[in-house]
This record gives structure tokens, sequence and C-alpha cells, in this order.
């Protein structure tokens, strides 16, 4: 049996607000739902998922949708974005490999 999966409401608000923008930017360009699930390479019940919100469809290719019906999604400068990613990735080398839990309890009876 399939286990459901529960969503914060910030989750689900946010993914309704970006499948309405992708449904917007489709329709504004001119686009059939078929034409632009034909473009992204998915079936067109997935694109409607998608625009309805849905949290099941994968990340990826929830962004190419919005990319392919000219939804921005981080910025709307795309030297930016690259200048962002490059910034985060150089902050990245700076933290450690990984986290682990601590292994002492800290004794913080004074």
């Amino acid at each position: 049996m399939k286990r459901k999966r529960t969503y914060a409401r910030q989750t689900r608000e946010a993914l309704s607000v970006l499948g309405k923008l992708i449904r917007i930017g489709r329709m504004e360009r001119g686009m059939t739902a078929q034409e632009l699930a034909d473009r992204v390479g998915i079936s067109r019940t997935t694109l409607y998922n998608i625009e309805k919100g849905a949290p099941g469809p994968e990340v990826g290719t929830v962004f190419e949708a919005a990319a392919l019906s000219g939804v921005r999604l981080f910025d709307q400068d795309d030297a930016a974005l690259r200048t962002e990613n490059a910034r985060l990735a150089e902050k990245l080398t700076l933290l450690p490999k990984s986290v682990r839990p601590s292994r002492t309890e800290v004794d913080d009876d004074f």
C-alpha cells in the first residue's frame, strides 16, 4: 500500500502559485496543453497536475515546464542567476562535506 505524503501549507501554496504561473504563461504564449506537454516530454495529464499544483511531478519536469512557458524561476536576469549559482557553489566549498550528529551529549547543567 502506498503511503500518502503530507506537505506543509506553504509548500502546497507555492506549488499552486507556480502551477498557475505556468498555465498563464502557456496561455499567453498561445500554447495548448498538448503542445507544452509535448515540448516538455510529458503527458497532458502530468501537465494538468503541474498546473493544478500537485506535488507529484518531478521538480525538474516542473522547472522545464516553467522555463518553456516563460516563467522566470529565480531572477529576471540569466547572468544574475549564474552569478548566484557560482556564489552558492563557493559557499558550499567552505562548509563541511557532511553533517553528523554529535556523539557526546553536551553537559549544560551549570
